[in-house]
């Protein structure tokens, strides 16, 4: 019976060239899902509101007048038909229509502007600070949190900690994430007068005691969840040959776990944290309501609550091209934690 073959590692740099030609048809096909992701989303919306609708709840009035309504149509550019201009020739039936107007441009990142006529971009830029004040901190230290709480389980896996960790992770599964908001802001501010009950400071040091208690809540409402998946992911790995083999040169546990499994479960771990990048950037939705912060999220919920649909469509497509550079971004940094992705 033969030796088997082993693969060598692919040149640096037709490497290079693979993965740029794999870049690039990642990108094209992010376009055709962006398509769809916007016209499922106008779609969507125009189910629930018509254009004379969203011209009722903007003017505020209840009898308003219908050359009001034409009036506010045709200075937000909904005065057109939705998908398809029957009086409109050759190309212009379905350019000349308002989810053409309102879509072409967001694919060079133009998001105009919303229906109180301020600019999206502008505020997209001011608001990206506040969610990533509160969101990256809770991403870091979660993970750090997550990861460790998981490997603890394992180090002690069948022991009483182990039994008593898994239990935790299950009751705090239970618990609804706007418990940990409400309960926070009861004890934490209200009771105990830790932080502030909500707001965000002016910058600097100022702002740490109205992030500290939303990140604190960010790590708190994910141990359940996270903790228990990566101590399935740990434990899968420790039951490999590799572990044995490891374990039998008289490696240690700690080194075993440290050096091996959590290396090797590197890649599902990715996996996961790609899901998180567009949070990192949208901020979530209710911690930031909850708390006054005026980030993304609560820019999100503010334009849902009032109707309108240019600072919907913005950041459902916002959000959609960071979850698709997320995923590049993974598949790029499986390159890094796993060798055999080089192999031909």
């Amino acid at each position: 019976m033969g030796l088997p073959v082993r693969r060598s590692p692919l040149p640096l740099s037709r490497f290079k060239s693979a993965m740029i030609a794999y870049l690039i048809r990642r990108i094209l096909y992010a376009i055709p899902i962006l398509i769809g992701v916007n016209l499922l989303t106008f779609a969507l919306f125009f189910v629930v509101n018509t254009p004379d609708d969203m011209a009722r709840i903007q003017l505020g009035i209840k009898r308003v007048t219908p050359e009001a309504i034409v009036k506010w149509k045709a200075q937000h550019g909904y005065d057109k038909p939705l998908l398809f201009n029957a009086r409109a020739e050759g190309a212009g039936k379905f350019s000349d229509t308002i989810f053409f107007d309102k879509s072409a441009s967001m694919f060079v990142f133009d998001f105009g502007y919303s229906d109180d006529g301020r600019s999206i971009s502008r505020e997209i830029v001011t608001r990206m600070g506040p969610s990533l004040a509160i969101a990256l901190p809770s991403f870091l230290v979660g993970l750090v949190v997550y990861v460790s709480f998981a490997l603890l389980m394992t180090l002690f896996r069948a022991t009483a900690l182990d039994i008593a960790g898994v239990a935790l992770c299950v009751v705090l599964m239970s618990v609804s994430g706007l418990f940990y908001i409400i309960g926070g802001q009861f004890f934490v501010s209200k009771l105990w007068h830790w932080a502030p009950i909500s707001g965000y400071g002016d910058g600097g040091l100022n702002t740490l005691k109205f992030v500290f208690l939303p990140i604190v809540i960010g790590v708190a409402g994910g141990i359940g969840s996270s903790s228990r998946w990566y101590r399935t992911i740990f434990l899968e790995e420790i039951g490999k040959d590799y572990v044995r083999t490891a374990r039998a040169k008289g490696l240690s546990e700690m080194r075993v776990l440290f050096r091996h499994v959590l290396k090797n479960a590197m890649i599902p771990i990715l996996t996961g944290v790609v899901v998180v990048i567009p949070l990192l950037f949208m901020g979530s939705l209710l911690t930031e309501s909850f708390f006054g912060i005026p980030g993304l999220g609560s820019y999100t919920i503010d334009a849902i609550n009032s109707q309108d649909f240019s600072i919907v469509r913005a950041m459902v497509f916002l959000g959609s091209v960071l979850y698709i550079v997320g995923l590049i971004l993974t598949d790029v940094s499986y390159t890094m934690v796993d060798p055999r992705v080089r192999l031909q």
